[in-house]
């Protein structure tokens, strides 16, 4: 259930710094982030693609080529795309979508060329509606995950008309995502696929978008956030996610999301907090 904005007003002020607050869900391939959003997040880029849809509201977002920060109720960000976010306040459900993913290549091949494509309001609207409705009578995170994949489809097309993965690049994501707490190198990851280390460089980059380096600092980011959320300290998050300490986590979550990880609230403590 959405936090009441006076609350909200009242906690802010009380303590500190607060970003956003809601609940993250991930599931793999992807993540949902959805809740209400309190102060601007500032010049960031990840390795993920971005889908923000305002479910009450509107928010503004700005990239470089930009003078002024534009209005909308929908977007979507390119992977590596550096861009800044201000939430205005709204309740707004943002979807993060591994690039490989058959979902990650649908939205890649429509939104081909852009590095943010602002939706449509009527869209927007219309591609959120089912999953407020189950934000707001309070589903389960199963619920809740269900129907923002459903949104991630309705985005980007049917997936089924992406283009085909390569098996050994798909194979080698789901071993580092199982090792995330432990050191990878590109060399064992390599061998774990049975490739040289020079061709599983090319064909990760060449499928991906992206480098190692970048994916794993994303994947290990969005596994710590989430283990917060699921009621772990943020300590505890970062040693699980293969993070030095939590000033590590820390540096990161600023490199990749813009903010501090402590300016994000689960909902369930918050609501305690003002209750």
């Amino acid at each position: 259930m959405d936090v009441a904005p006076a609350a909200i007003a009242e906690q802010a002020s009380r303590k500190r710094p607060v970003a956003g607050v809601g609940r993250v869900i991930g599931w793999p391939g992807g993540s949902l982030w959805i809740g209400r959003h309190l102060s601007p997040v500032q010049d960031h880029a990840h390795h993920a693609i971005q889908i923000s849809l305002a479910m009450e509201g509107s928010f503004r977002v700005r990239i470089p080529a930009w003078p002024e920060p534009r209005e909308t109720a929908g977007m979507v960000v390119m992977p590596d795309r550096r861009h800044a976010f201000d939430g205005c306040g709204a309740t707004v459900a943002t979807l993060f979508v591994e690039p490989n993913s058959a979902r990650g290549a649908a939205l890649r091949q429509r939104f081909a060329g852009c590095d943010v494509a602002l939706l449509p309001e009527v869209e927007a609207r219309e591609a959120v509606r089912f999953l407020h409705a189950q934000y707001v009578a309070a589903a389960p995170d199963t619920v809740l995950a269900q129907f923002a994949q459903g949104v991630a489809c309705r985005i980007g097309g049917n997936p089924m008309t992406a283009p085909a993965e390569d098996p050994r690049i798909t194979a080698a994501l789901a071993w580092m995502q199982a090792r995330l707490a432990t050191p990878i190198r590109l060399e064992d990851v390599a061998a774990a696929v049975h490739l040289s280390p020079g061709r599983f460089r090319h064909l990760f980059v060449a499928q991906t978008g992206t480098s190692l380096r970048a994916w794993l600092l994303w994947a290990r980011m969005e596994q710590a956030v989430e283990a917060a959320f699921q009621g772990r300290s943020w300590t505890e998050a970062a040693y699980a996610s293969g993070f030095a300490d939590a000033a590590h986590l820390t540096r990161t979550c600023r490199r990749v999301f813009g903010l501090a990880p402590t300016m994000l609230v689960p909902e369930s403590s918050f609501t305690a907090a003002v209750s």
